[in-house]
């Protein structure tokens, strides 16, 4: 069959070429136009329930709201682990499917069985909503919001009613969530004693107020030919007109709200504050859609926020450059990328050294961008992005896909060469001596490759996120080794045939390269004084072997190497029951630390959190992001002088696990590079 193979190609030149010419075509096309991430998606399938249950303690969301939830959705079809958050006013349940459920099917799961406990929630509690899709790793963006005149109040109403409807109706984004500011609410503060005296009860009041500044509507009038709407317009923003709402009638006069109550514009109750650089803002958290494009989103994300920024108040400041997942992705693929690119330059200057001939060096290096158009052109079948594991496949590659080309190149030219020798009347065509030569060297090849590549075949057996991990890696270097093994059975042979076989060009290379020369007269000697003293080699050889694997079981372990991207993250966690407006204050006392190291350029932290956000946290802990640039010292010693800064806090409680470690007696901090997809947690301080 590979004989056939072979001997197809050398008889249907133009058919191989342009089958070549078509796979380097739709290749590049195929992967400019392919999804770019930094890891592939590690998150598996999981639906968030949310539900808003204000004015409730931890103990009633957990007993009443959070219990019933998950009592509901545990054993449904594929559920393999439910996870659940109770806090004050909010409770969060995790549903978490088995790896490869679609999760529109599993957000069907979910719904039904929420159906069946709607009647079960207490009374004044909103229904169990379905979190927009997305995942810890959908984050990709941050906006911050500054001003210098202009209240906050006013600034997150500009962050709900401008911002977020532009973002939200990007495509690709799922969810947008707002922390910091004063929510604006028109409150209406009752007056225990005006109420008594004019004997008006609470819920009188609170009856008056659910229905209050509203339209109605009156149906339609028909008259002489044309139709008018009726409408009751009472919906007003006006403190004074609100006030003047009617209550209730005593001793034939009406009461309004005013006369018991006073209307105010207040801020709602806060569950969470942000800053940046240690002054207050609003920080505006936002996530991509399962399989959306990180870097297109965030660029359409970017246009939309710069079509705006012209109609906010002059002295509104738009941060983008808070947390930009588009940054890291930018950086590790195109340092994926350079390896790459400079891998294939290093073959090309070994092969032209060793093989002394340009024409054999193009023939054996076109090999390299065919295989790689193939991993591409499967990775995209099988629904994967570029990523880093994709792209490390084909870096780890590159070395093999041009064995199978040097190989059969060599051989071939080597033969055309003693063909050109022989008699004439000895001599056989080009087509003959080209196929002969590769049919020589074929089983080598053949059985060489598959070794490789099953070798590589454990990874695809592997589940969960090791699996999600590791196959894409497997897949691109798997496939881009098979096609290397296609390209040298069909174009090299054809090519070398092409290429190799003129007689002026047989002649002028008659002789072999000078380096392949000399190096082959060291080999010879080499190799005559390893046989004659096999003791010298053999001994030594086991014994470093030994002392390798030795040196190998000391080393430490770790999923993934520690990565830069100038950023990391600081989570300061207090004791539990501390307030809100102490957790602030703790988190800007950090946050004005970490701005006074020359290297941190800037800070942005959430204290608390925003309303019905899965992400957020309680609000005895803050989050702060932190960006640097390392200039005239190590990372490590920046590293050094953060967690000095941090110890200058005395008493320090150690009690290090697998998350965090404390280090404050009376809050613990742990510190994060921000690699997106990981958090690599850097090791206690002593």
């Amino acid at each position: 069959m590979i004989n056939n193979i072979i001997k197809f190609s050398l008889s249907n030149k133009y058919l191989i070429l342009v089958a070549s010419l078509v796979l380097l075509i739709f290749g590049t096309r195929t992967a400019s136009e392919m999804d770019v991430d930094v890891f592939p998606d590690l998150t598996a399938p999981t639906v968030v329930v949310m539900t808003d249950a204000h004015g409730m303690a931890s103990e009633e969301v957990e007993r009443l709201v959070t219990f019933p939830i998950e009592a509901a959705v545990n054993g449904a079809t594929g559920v393999r682990r439910v996870r659940s958050v109770s806090s004050q006013g909010y409770s969060f349940v995790w549903v978490e499917f088995d790896w490869g459920t679609d999760v529109f099917k599993a957000r069907q799961i979910v719904s039904e069985k929420l159906i069946s406990i709607s009647e079960q929630m207490p009374g004044g509690i909103a229904q169990p909503t379905l979190a927009p899709q997305s995942s810890v790793m959908g984050e990709i963006f941050f906006v911050g919001l500054q001003a210098d005149t202009t209240d906050m109040m006013t600034l997150r109403t500009i962050a709900e009613w401008n911002l977020k409807p532009l973002i939200l109706a990007t495509g690709g984004v799922s969810q947008v969530t707002i922390i910091g500011g004063e929510y604006k609410q028109y409150q209406v503060l009752a007056d225990p004693m005006k109420m008594r005296f004019y004997n008006v009860t609470i819920q009188e009041l609170a009856k008056v107020c659910e229905g209050i500044s509203q339209n109605s509507t009156g149906g339609v009038i028909r008259e002489y030919g044309n139709e008018y709407v009726v409408r009751g317009i009472g919906r007003t923003s006006d403190l004074e007109e609100l006030a003047n709402t009617y209550v209730k009638s005593v001793n034939n006069k009406p009461i309004r709200i005013d006369d018991v109550a006073e209307v105010v514009i207040g801020g709602a109750v806060k569950m969470g504050y942000a800053s940046e650089n240690a002054k207050p803002a609003i920080i505006i958290s936002i996530s991509k859609q399962p399989n959306a494009n990180t870097l297109e989103v965030t660029k359409n994300i970017e246009k939309n926020i710069a079509t705006i920024k012209s109609t906010l108040p002059a002295d509104v400041r738009v941060d983008t450059k808070i947390f930009r997942q588009a940054d890291f992705i930018e950086i590790s693929v195109n340092n994926v990328q350079d390896a790459l690119i400079e891998g294939g330059i290093f073959v090309i200057i070994v092969l032209f050294l060793f093989l002394g001939s340009f024409r054999t060096t193009i023939i054996s290096l076109l090999a390299i961008p065919l295989s790689l158009m193939g991993a591409i052109l499967v990775l995209k079948v099988l629904d994967f992005n570029i990523n880093t594991m994709s792209l490390g496949g084909m870096a780890i590659a590159i070395g093999s896909l041009v064995d199978d080309a040097i190989i059969d190149v060599e051989n071939v030219y080597k033969r055309l060469k003693q063909n050109r020798l022989l008699p004439s009347d000895l001599q056989q065509s080009s087509f003959t001596v080209v196929f002969e030569a590769s049919k020589e060297i074929r089983a080598s090849i053949l059985n060489a490759t598959l070794i490789i590549i099953v070798a590589f075949l454990p990874l695809f057996f592997l589940s969960g996120m090791e699996g999600k991990m590791l196959k894409p890696l497997g897949i691109s270097f798997v496939v881009s080794l098979g096609v290397s093994l296609i390209v040298a059975m069909t174009l090299t042979p054809l090519l070398a045939k092409m290429m190799l076989s003129d007689e002026k060009y047989l002649a002028k290379n008659e002789k072999e390269s000078w380096l392949t020369r000399k190096l082959s007269a060291i080999y010879e000697k080499s190799l005559i004084w390893s046989i004659e003293h096999k003791k010298i080699i053999l001994f030594p050889t086991v014994g470093l072997f030994v002392i390798a694997m030795i040196i190998f079981m000391t080393f430490g372990r770790s999923f993934l190497p520690e990565f830069n991207e100038g950023a990391l993250t600081l989570s300061v966690v207090t004791k539990p029951g501390t307030s809100l407006e102490e957790s602030n204050n703790l988190g800007n006392l950090v946050e004005t630390e970490m701005l006074s190291i020359p290297e941190v350029t800037s800070t942005a932290r959430r204290t608390g959190r925003g309303e019905l956000d899965e992400h957020s946290q309680t609000v005895n802990s803050a989050e702060i992001d932190i960006n640097f640039v390392i200039k005239d010292r190590s990372q490590e010693e920046f590293m050094e002088e953060v967690r000095k800064k941090l110890v200058a806090y005395k008493n320090s409680d150690q009690n290090s696990n697998l998350l965090i470690f404390h280090i404050y007696k009376y809050f613990f901090i742990y510190l994060i590079f921000n690699n997106i997809t990981f958090k690599m947690y850097i090791q206690n301080y002593k």
